[in-house]
Order: structure tokens, then C-alpha cells, then sequence
């Protein structure tokens, strides 16, 4: 049934969004991109997202290293309002939760009856509460082919192979796998920022994820090109000054906190009340 969708659900679905892309990118072609490149994806997004990488590039003195991380970035920074859109209905999500599976307990058999009943009430508090089970998965669906042209571009662009950066030369592995353990922990840490505001993402598959995608990361990053594990850092880590800045969870984690002990507080009084109605001393 489609409204019997759990938090850890649909955020399990963006996760496993976000592994599809990265094996996606991983299999697609590796034929270096140019101006006599066809097909629509191709020709017109990724041949002109290579280009200005080399723009940007020749504009920091043949700096490709530099000109990597500015088309993250800057696509990162295009891609921001689509966040915090995800970000926000997330959050909605949350807040319906409880009462998306008190109506699941209600409702728990599975006669049809019961099963349209349940499917009216969760409606009208989807209406009443202006929420969409689905709401936070269509930002990463927009997401995904604009990253994906981005790793291609860093991929397949030719010139990058010979330039090098820092320590290491982008057409290659990097020599003492510095920026794949660099970009795995950032992923690890990305996602733990999930888990900080909401214990529950933590948890079953989701905790299980948080571990299996960061040593992904460092499993490819070995063997891949210095270029992409250079854009998995760069990718990754604004990922993560984003969270912090605009939605920080350790924030929402104090104010939760200090929710649960204002409730556990109230509740105290109101056992103490109860029991000693009349203000008597014991």
C-alpha cells in the first residue's frame, strides 16, 4: 500500500538512489568526451560541462585540480534549493511519523475494509498535514542526472589524464590513497549526520548502509582515477558544510533533547499530582 511508507523506508530509498548513481557513473563509458561526440546527453551535457571545467581551469592558470573542484562546487551551490527542499520534507516526515503508525496499529488487519479505512485516514492526514510520502525523494530523482553528467565530464575529459595536483596525477590513482580514504570518511560522516538528529535513522538497514557505502567508496577510489576521488571529496565534504550550516543536527538534537525532558519533567509533576492530590506531606 502506497501511504504505508516508514521513515526508514523512504530513506533507505534515497540511499539506494544515491548507490544507483554511483554504480551508474562507474559503468557508463569511459570514451573521452569532445566536440565530435553525438547523442543528445552526450554532445550537449556532458561535452559542455567538460568545457567549462576547462574553462574554468585555464582561468586559474591551467589549474585542473582547482577547475574540479569550482564545477562541484558550483553545481552544488545550483543544487541547493532542491536540498533544502528534500531536507524540509524529511523533517515533515518525521513529524507525521507517530501518528502515520498509530493509524497502522489502528488499523493493523488486513481485510479489505480495514485496509480502505486506513487508506481514507491517511489521507486526511497527509491533507491536514500537507504531506507527501514522496516528497523528499523528488529532489534526489532531479539530482541524480546532474551528477551524473558531472562525473562524466570529470571522467571522460581528456586532458585531465596527464595534469597534475598536489601530490598526485589526476588520470591516475592516487599514490597513497589519501583522497580515497579522505572521501570515504566524509561519506561516513555524511551519513552519520542523518543518525545525530534522528536515533532512528540509525538504525536495521540504515546503519547497515552507513558503513557499506563509505567502504564502496574507498573500494573504488582505489583504483579509479585521482580526478573522481577529487570530486567525491569536494562533493562530499560541501555536502557535509551544508548540513552543518543550514541544517544542523546537532542543533536539532539538543532541542529534542531538551523536548523529551520537558515532557518527562511535566509527566513527573503529573504522577506526583496525582498521587498526592490534596497537597499532603508523606
Amino acid at each position: 500500500m502506497k501511504e504505508k511508507i516508514s521513515s526508514t523506508k523512504l530513506k533507505l530509498a534515497g540511499l539506494l538512489a544515491s548507490v544507483s548513481l554511483f554504480l551508474a557513473a562507474c559503468a557508463t563509458s569511459t570514451e573521452p568526451i569532445n566536440a565530435q561526440s553525438t547523442g543528445f546527453w552526450d554532445r550537449y551535457i556532458v561535452y559542455n560541462m567538460s568545457r567549462l571545467i576547462i574553462w574554468l581551469s585555464e582561468a586559474f592558470g591551467g589549474n585542473y585540480g582547482i577547475g574540479i573542484i569550482l564545477i562541484t562546487l558550483i553545481i552544488r551551490v545550483l543544487l541547493i534549493p532542491l536540498m533544502q527542499y528534500q531536507m524540509k520534507s524529511q523533517e515533515k516526515m518525521q513529524e507525521v511519523q507517530p501518528e502515520i503508525q498509530a493509524l497502522q496499529e489502528k488499523y493493523a488487519s488486513k481485510d479489505p475494509e480495514t485496509q480502505e479505512q486506513l487508506r481514507i485516514e491517511m489521507a486526511k492526514l497527509q491533507e491536514e498535514h500537507d504531506y507527501n510520502p514522496w516528497a523528499g525523494c523528488l529532489p534526489m530523482l532531479i539530482q541524480l542526472p546532474i551528477l551524473m553528467a558531472l562525473y562524466q565530464s570529470i571522467s571522460r575529459t581528456e586532458i585531465l589524464r596527464q595534469e597534475h595536483f598536489l601530490w598526485f596525477q589526476l588520470g591516475q590513482p592516487d599514490p597513497y590513497f589519501i583522497l580515497p580514504i579522505i572521501a570515504a570518511c566524509l561519506t561516513w560522516y555524511s551519513m552519520r549526520l542523518n543518525t545525530v538528529a534522528n536515533p532512528a535513522a540509525g538504525k536495521g538497514q540504515m546503519a547497515m548502509m552507513q558503513w557499506t557505502m563509505p567502504a564502496m567508496i574507498l573500494f573504488m577510489g582505489l583504483g579509479l582515477p585521482s580526478a573522481i576521488s577529487l570530486y567525491w571529496v569536494a562533493n562530499t565534504g560541501f555536502t557535509v558544510l551544508q548540513t552543518l550550516l543550514l541544517n544542523n543536527p546537532y542543533k536539532k538534537r539538543e532541542a529534542r533533547l531538551a523536548e523529551e525532558a520537558k515532557t518527562r519533567d511535566l509527566e513527573r509533576r503529573l504522577e506526583k499530582a496525582r498521587r498526592n492530590p490534596r497537597g499532603k506531606k508523606r
